[in-house]
């Protein structure tokens, strides 16, 4: 509704006797309602009447309006819809302030009442940010959601205490301890706290932006900031605007009461202001972890991120930067944990997969099925059937719509039941509308369906094309190309938990578009599936210097092998199984009730001479002092490596 008596039915009625006293026909009607009229973009029905004036729809002559200000409050774009009607001669009609531009007056009019129009839409959006700017200053919330902490009680902040202790907590870890934002947010999660869920929030787990925010927020200590952040408008565009955060803003208190003092508010802010910087690469600039997020954790399936160990030598010159994935779970994140700690070599898996790709693509047959894909016709025909469907369905509603609005209009006022009628027919009418609406929604949905298809077979063609040259390319890459590449063709890569006695540690690759792979189109390969393994596999096989043959002949007799032997004698070949710190560990635990670090056990084996595992990157180096293993833990240690044949 707008002001009292311009309501859109008494602006629809007044248009209406309008043009019954002009002897005009209405052929149809346009209305943005709740729309802006700053700007003809996002007016969805308003460039629906543009559009069917310049496709002769109906053949219009005139546009009705209620008043300029309802045709636009821009007033280029006034003036550029106008002349775009008066293009396909058509005029403006402007009943309220008497104007027709079909008169030779009627477009000064137009232009001097648009800009007019205009000053009024930028003097109201002044008065409004001023009043709460004004509201700001009076220390009063100036709406939307409360900030976790407190509650909205009659339009004013009051403390939540059930909320309150976290956000005390999280300021009192700031502060006094070496924790960062990220280590309070696993801290709280360890620790069996939960956030309470609010508005859109769908997790209880802390995250480290819900702890920035909480302590960049000065509400929490009584102050009220405004215009913290400015919508800009976008260099070189008419329409375009960003949300762009402020260095000086305005603060005053507030007349609600601060969860925290400002003096450990002042102390978080400052030491958010030194460790709050956004962090810069220095070395290795042109690397990238180029499978980061499309590698998954063999544990808990979650996307597993590339990172870097660096380390100094003695004389303060730095080692080669060794890169690996890890679970990004294997520290509590939003709640979950991993107990997968295993790191990669990225140049491995990297590797590993290209590869894969180079032996896909060097099938003929792949190029071949690649060649018959890019230019083929996607099937669209079974969902343009269902717009059509969809379109009719609507052409048929609104046509119903504007029979029964004919039909109001021609109800006899003076009959008894005029009012029954009138009720009936209204209910109808908004009934329809409702309809109309649904099946509007879901054309869009559908046409959106279709573009989404044709956008992918687009994406699909650039990424065929690609990899009928990946052997001459793809090395010539850098690495941040290789992962935009990679990330257009490949949608997950899984691994075993360990590698595989006989090499493989790629378990499933799985692909956003089809390729051919053997004699067949697939979207997956599967190490664990039988069909693909035995060629698959061959990938990482090492052609021999040469061979041997060798005649075995088995069954009873001089120069035969019993058959009851070949057991007994492939046991004896048999690998021992690998020992780990983890088997050493348990065994302990289990036997003496007590557990024992991982140096303690490498310390003992180092003094028994026994060989060290080879893991440069495996080990942080201490920050403090050694500390030696107790006779007890020495004697349990080495019961252990006895009992795994170790010693």
């Amino acid at each position: 509704m707008q002001v009292d008596g311009y309501s859109l039915d008494a602006q629809k009625e007044k248009l209406k006797r309008c043009a019954e006293f002009q002897n005009m026909e209405i052929v149809n009607e346009y209305s943005d309602e709740g729309k802006s009229g700053k700007s003809v973009e996002g007016r969805p029905e308003f460039q629906r009447m543009l559009d069917n004036i310049e496709n002769g729809t109906d053949e219009v002559q005139f546009v009705l309006v209620f008043k300029l200000s309802r045709f636009g409050r821009n007033a280029a774009d006034v003036l550029n819809s106008l002349q775009r009607m008066q293009d396909f001669g058509v005029n403006l009609i402007c009943v309220e302030d008497g104007i027709d531009s079909s008169k030779d007056s009627g477009k000064l009019m137009i232009s001097v009442l648009s800009a007019v129009a205009e000053i009024e839409r930028e003097n109201i959006l002044v008065q409004t940010m001023e009043g709460r700017k004004q509201k700001a200053r009076e220390g009063k919330w100036n709406g939307g959601f409360a900030p976790y902490g407190y509650e909205l009680v009659n339009g004013e902040l009051q403390i939540a205490e059930d909320e309150a202790e976290i956000i005390r907590l999280i300021y009192d870890k700031f502060i006094h301890t070496n924790m960062g934002i990220s280590a309070i947010a696993a801290w709280l999660n360890q620790h069996g706290y939960k956030k309470k869920k609010r508005q859109n929030n769908t997790l209880d787990a802390f995250a480290a932006s819900f702890i920035k925010g909480v302590l960049d927020n000065p509400v929490y200590c009584g102050k009220l900031a405004y215009g913290r952040r400015k919508n800009e408008k976008v260099s070189g565009t008419r329409n375009e605007y960003r949300i762009v955060k402020q260095e000086n803003y305005m603060l005053h208190d507030g007349i609600h009461e601060g969860i925290v003092s400002e003096t450990d508010w002042e102390l978080a802010h400052q030491k958010r202001e030194k460790t709050g910087v956004k962090y810069e690469k220095t070395h290795s600039l042109d690397h990238e972890h180029i499978l980061s997020g499309i590698l998954r954790c063999p544990l808990c399936g979650s996307g597993m991120y590339g990172n870097v160990n660096r380390k100094k030598k003695k004389d303060g010159t730095l080692y080669k930067d060794y890169f690996y994935y890890a679970c990004k779970h294997r520290r509590l994140v939003d709640g979950h944990k991993c107990g997968y700690r295993k790191q990669w070599s990225e140049e491995k898996i990297n590797n590993a997969v290209e590869e894969v790709i180079r032996k896909l693509v060097k099938n003929p047959k792949f190029e071949e099925a690649i060649l018959n894909k890019i230019g083929s016709r996607i099937d669209t025909e079974e969902i343009e059937k269902e717009i059509d469907g969809l379109e009719k369905q609507h052409r048929q509603l609104t046509g119903a719509k504007a029979r029964l609005g004919q039909q109001m209009d021609s109800l006899d006022i003076m009959d008894k039941f005029y009012e029954k009628k009138y009720q009936d027919m209204e209910t109808r009418l908004y009934r329809l509308y409702d309809e109309i609406e649904g099946v509007e929604n879901s054309i869009e949905e559908v046409k959106n369906r279709l573009l989404n298809i044709r956008q992918q077979k687009i994406s699909e063609e650039n990424v065929y094309q690609f990899l009928l040259y990946f052997d001459k390319l793809y090395d010539k890459f850098t690495d941040l190309e290789k992962k935009e590449f990679l990330n257009s063709f490949v949608e997950q890569v899984d691994i075993y938990e360990q590698e595989q006695p006989d090499g493989r540690f790629l378990k499933h690759i799985k692909f956003r578009f089809p390729v051919y792979f053997g004699d067949r189109e697939t979207q997956e390969l599967c190490w664990d599936n039988e069909s693909t393994v035995d060629t698959v596999v061959l990938l990482s096989y090492k052609k021999p210097d040469g061979h041997i043959n060798v005649k075995v002949e088995f069954g009873e007799g001089e120069g035969k092998v019993p058959l009851d032997n070949i057991a007994k004698r492939a046991e004896t070949y048999k690998p021992k199984e690998r020992v780990t710190y983890k088997m050493i560990k348990e065994y302990i635990e289990a036997k003496y009730g007590f557990k024992v670090h991982t140096a303690y056990i490498a310390e003992v084996k180092r003094d028994l001479g026994l060989p060290m595992y080879d893991a440069p990157n495996a080990v942080e180096e201490l920050k403090q002092p050694r500390k030696h293993p107790t006779v007890e833990k020495v004697e349990a240690i080495k019961d252990a490596l006895k009992h795994f044949e170790v010693i």
